[in-house]
């Protein structure tokens, strides 16, 4: 019942102002402990920064240190084996035939090592402009013919059909599919490795209006294949799945790993389907033209860089 008391009035104001208070109070100390904590996970984010960024250095420094040797172990080895200071015994053109291609495979890790570096630097080059499908395919094409040292694969490449032309880095887009087909021929003893290009329709915005389509670059082999608890995995930093093919060579879990960092530079994603036994299918989506291009196009006539993703240098010559 209502009471127009004064007293008790008074007494249970009070008692309200000192719950008030009590509340007050326990709030500001719940505010501080926030911004004590925010102010730790902004020390704890700075430190990881500082730390991927000593990594990164690490890395891009060691890797051309790396460099100056390999290149010269590499060049005395083509001179010995080009009988330059003489006839060699077979085992001496064993051993040396050893040697590089250790150096081989030693640069190959280098470069992957330098470019992985670049990409989390965010200083790596997209130099964006048209070419021809037919032209990619066919460099390529030559690239791993001296390559082909077992009969019993087959490198395919199938000529792209109602794709003419795309607008990207064809030299990131390259790299990505070396990756691709150098695994694919590490890991298939026999049968064939199928390289092809598809087109992939865009879907229409809310107007109806068309959009721009992608592009999927496919490698298929008929090689040892992969579970599917590795699919996730096969694409991250240092990732070797255990297998008697993989003890045999080496490598450094890195060419998947730089293949789809390099694949979202360019607006694409990479994607896997493969079956143990059966064999594997790496792919590269990649839109028809880079995002944004018309933008950097129109910065690069400005003598800016506009819809550059941050921290990546692009270069965009006439199209």
């Amino acid at each position: 019942m209502p009471t127009d008391d004064p007293v008790a009035l008074r007494d249970a104001l009070s008692t309200s102002q000192a719950q008030i208070a009590a509340l007050q109070e326990e709030l500001d100390e719940t505010n501080r402990g926030v911004l004590a904590l925010y102010a730790e996970l902004d020390t704890q984010a700075q430190q990881l920064r500082q730390a991927t960024e000593l990594k990164s250095r690490f890395l891009a420094y060691m890797s051309h240190e790396f460099r100056t040797p390999i290149s010269s172990i590499r060049s005395l080895t083509r001179l010995l084996l080009d009988r330059v200071d003489g006839p060699l015994t077979d085992e001496q053109e064993k051993q040396i035939s050893f040697i590089q291609t250790t150096s081989e495979e030693f640069a190959d890790m280098v470069n992957d090592l330098l470019d992985l570096a670049k990409v989390e630097a965010g200083r790596i080059d997209i130099s964006p402009a048209w070419f021809e499908l037919v032209d990619l395919f066919a460099a390529l094409r030559g690239m791993f013919k001296p390559v082909l040292v077992n009969p019993d694969v087959q490198l395919v490449f199938e000529e792209p059909h109602d794709i003419s032309q795309l607008f990207t880095d064809d030299a990131k887009l390259s790299q990505i599919l070396r990756n691709y087909i150098s695994n694919a021929l590490k890991f298939t003893a026999q049968g064939e490795v199928r390289v092809s290009a598809v087109m992939v329709p865009g879907v229409p915005g809310p107007d109806g209006a068309p959009a721009e389509g992608e592009i999927t670059f496919s490698v298929a082999d008929t090689g040892i294949g992969i579970a599917p608890e590795f699919h996730d995995a096969i694409f991250q930093d240092f990732t070797q799945i255990g297998s008697p093919i993989q003890k045999r060579l080496r490598g450094t879990g890195l060419g998947l790993s730089l293949s789809k960092r390099l694949a979202e530079l360019l607006g694409g994603r990479v994607g896997l389907t493969s079956e143990p036994g059966v064999g594997s299918v790496f792919s590269v989506t990649l839109p028809l033209r880079l995002p944004g291009a018309q933008d950097l196009a129109n910065g690069a006539a400005n003598g800016t860089a506009n819809g550059a993703a941050p921290g990546v240098a692009t270069e965009v010559p006439d199209a």
